[in-house]
């Protein structure tokens, strides 16, 4: 399943550049994985192609993307505009690909009313009824890391059975929420430790080591 999401994105390429047909090994080189896992994975589809010619992108497209549950839209619900939030809600991305962002919402009532890519902002104890009015799907956290709790808590009662976290804390859901967290400062310090083993790296910044132990937050979001 993991694996869906890079073809999707593949298939999605060559549908724009108004490929017909691909092989498993063209589509290996852009999913970077080798073409017999990419023959396992379509295979598991129903998708087997045809020898000599490849497989029908269009319809291809269409099998990853019912597997995915992206044959209807899924509507989103940012919690949290500040910077994070609204980089979120401008980014167009969601809506082409089924996640339209449905509402915006925020405890700080000085951002209550403003309107960030067209969506007026509203207050945090709105959320049962933004989901209901809206189906929310989704509920995304772009809080400060203390109070990503509290969010959740309060998408999970309103409702909500999937979140994207991009608070820089842990959360605790009951067994029936899925959580996918995004925690950018450790994908970074993960890239500076292979950056690192490649060469000398670039001069210290002269913070002190017990610091940098604890980088991992975002703060203010």
């Amino acid at each position: 399943m993991a694996r869906l999401p890079v073809y999707l994105r593949s298939l999605v390429e060559l549908t724009e550049a108004r490929v017909a047909t691909v092989s498993s090994e063209r589509l290996a080189e852009l999913a970077g994985v080798n073409a017999a896992k990419v023959r396992k994975d379509l295979s598991h589809l129903g998708s087997y192609g045809t020898r000599g010619v490849g497989y029908d992108v269009e319809y291809l497209l269409y099998q990853v993307s019912r597997q995915l549950g992206l044959t209807q839209d899924w509507p989103v619900v940012i919690v949290g505009v500040g910077n994070l939030g609204h980089a979120l809600a401008n980014y167009r991305g969601f809506s082409d690909r089924g996640f339209p962002v449905a509402a915006l919402v925020d405890a700080d009532a000085r951002r209550v009313g403003e309107r960030v890519a067209g969506i007026e902002v509203r207050h945090v104890d709105d959320l049962p009824d933004i989901v209901a009015e809206h189906g929310v799907a989704i509920g995304v956290v772009a809080t400060p890391a203390g109070a990503a709790q509290d969010v959740v808590d309060r998408l999970v009662d309103a409702g909500v059975r999937s979140i994207l976290n991009f608070a820089p804390a842990l959360v605790t859901v009951p067994p029936d929420v899925q959580v996918r967290k995004v925690d950018l400062a450790v994908e970074l310090q993960i890239l500076s430790f292979y950056q690192q083993r490649r060469g000398s790296p670039p001069p210290a910044r002269g913070r002190p080591s017990h610091e940098l132990a604890g980088a991992g937050s975002l703060g203010e979001t």
